[in-house]
């Protein structure tokens, strides 16, 4: 039998970069419950991020630029009212979180030091410890949620399903921790459940990340937009590791080259920008190589050399640990499922289609990535859009009785292995219509095996909204429809809404 509780503030559902922003803002003015599965720190993709965060910080710099930078990446599909909350509070957001405790590199005058990254036009990535942005930033927001006397943060708990009133409006959470199934009563819902990566068998994100927050929404009756779009991070340390390690963008803003088995740079032959292409342009060049079996490595033995240990520490680690000297040897390079533009729709405030249901962080589609994120604004995103959704989820009030919900159910290890597979080799970085179908085929066959999933439900969002899309946009490449739209369109998906309107 259920267990019945009641809290009188927020339920914020995750607890990454988004998740804790959201309960910082909330908490000036409520009481905050944090519900996270894993332990605070860990099973989120934000303390793993290491570029940093983009933001016009420096003279030569502004918003405008950074937005004209972001919507151009996202090939015709972001919305421009949210690039410009983005890039207009983006600043403001990096020195709260400084003022925090996060400890941007500086320079000689107390400046933040800045990287240039792929798709932008300047330096604007403030970091940490060259690559250790997201682990340090987290560090700060987990120090101050727990001194926070108006967070309460309970770790090892799931949430299972959102629960409606009467009226339709989320009302409750159905958790899941060590004593069992427990209903929680609230008057708004955020959910900051993170990506999808760990659908995917070759993800930088933690396996725990698997688009649960999607499955959760949609259940809800909450729109879905946008799927298809999964951004690969053009260069995983190929080393057969799961998740794969990352070597950071920034390597490329460096100087760090790409290079062939026989040393040869191949990147300028894809695009005339070279390594500093947009993300999918060099994930694909890479996909090209590595299926011509000419190989794809990362040198930065002249750019980062003897420098490597200090400059990018989380990156030497990772090659040290594969028995790679990145300071004389070039590193082993392949696309792997890093970011997700797709998930449920929001307002500027972080407000789903279901009233009393916010989201933010990767899990929503704010607008600000259309169909391919520009690099280091997803930790940008989720401070931004994280603080607005606490801060309108803070303000909610009314809530009724929760009507009784089925919790959804999960995939077990060794049935998801197989679909992981199946994720990448048809809805990976190229796709096309019989891969798709294989795909989608194959989600119906572990469906009827197993039952249906939150995991098979949000692999089923992705294949079909990609096989329905037949153009490349962005993420999106589809080898039989190569062609770019004039006037490119968002995908939504809406479910029926589960409950019952008085």
């Amino acid at each position: 039998m259920n267990t019945h509780s009641s809290f009188d503030g927020p339920v914020i559902v995750g607890a990454g970069l988004a998740g804790l922003s959201a309960a910082l803002a909330a908490a000036r003015t409520r009481k905050v419950l944090v519900l996270s599965g894993p332990a605070l720190g860990h099973g989120c993709s934000s303390a793993w991020a290491q570029g940093g965060m983009a933001a016009a910080l420096s003279p030569d710099d502004a918003p405008a630029l950074h937005a004209a930078d972001t919507m151009a990446a996202g090939s015709g599909l972001c919305d421009a009212a949210a690039v410009r909350v983005l890039t207009g509070e983006g600043p403001g957001a990096v020195r709260r979180l400084a003022a925090l405790g996060a400890p941007f590199d500086r320079d000689e005058s107390g400046a933040m030091i800045q990287s240039l990254e792929a798709a932008h036009s300047r330096p604007r990535v403030a970091r940490v410890g060259g690559d250790g942005a997201g682990a340090a930033i987290m560090a700060a927001v987990i120090a101050a949620a727990r001194a926070s006397p108006d967070i309460t943060l309970r770790e090892g708990i799931r949430v299972r399903a959102l629960l409606h009133d009467r009226k339709g409006r989320v009302s409750a959470v159905l958790a899941q921790g060590p004593e069992g199934l427990s209903v929680i009563g609230c008057p708004a819902v955020v959910l900051a459940t993170g990506g999808v990566g760990g659908l995917y068998a070759v993800t930088t994100n933690p396996r725990e990340v698997r688009g649960q927050g999607l499955a959760l929404a949609l259940a809800a009756g909450a729109t879905i937009a946008d799927p298809e779009f999964v951004q690969f991070h053009p260069t995983a340390i190929d080393v057969g590791q799961d998740p794969a390690p990352l070597a950071t963008e920034a390597l490329r803003g460096e100087g760090a080259i790409l290079r062939d088995a026989d040393g040869l740079a191949f990147m300028a032959r894809y695009d005339p920008r070279a390594e500093l292409a947009p993300r999918d342009i060099v994930a694909r060049a890479i996909q090209m190589q590595i299926a011509a079996g000419k190989g794809a490595f990362l040198d930065a033995t002249a750019a980062i050399g003897a420098h490597f240990p200090t400059e990018f520490p989380a990156v030497f680690a990772a090659c040290m640990a594969a028995g790679i000297d990145p300071r004389v040897a070039t590193i082993p390079v392949a696309p792997a499922a890093h970011y997700h533009m797709g998930g449920v729709v929001t307002d500027l405030e972080g407000r789903t289609s279901v009233e009393g249901l916010y989201a933010a962080g990767e899990c929503a589609s704010t607008g600000v990535h259309g169909a391919n994120r520009l690099a280091s604004n997803s930790l940008l995103e989720a401070a931004v859009f994280g603080t607005r959704a606490g801060d309108a989820a803070a303000r909610e009030t009314a809530k009724g009785p929760p009507l009784p919900a089925a919790p959804l159910a999960e995939l077990s290890a060794d049935a998801l292995q197989p679909l992981r597979a199946g994720m990448g080799r048809h809805a990976g970085v190229v796709r096309d219509a019989d891969g798709l179908a294989t795909l989608i085929a194959s989600i119906d066959h572990t469906d009827r095996t197993h039952g249906v999933t939150s995991e098979t439900t949000v692999m089923r969002l992705i294949a079909q909204s990609a096989l329905a899309r037949r153009e490349s946009l962005g993420a999106h490449a589809r080898s039989d429809f190569p062609q770019t739209p004039t006037a490119p369109a968002r995908t939504l998906v809406v479910a029926p809404s589960l409950c019952a309107a008085e």
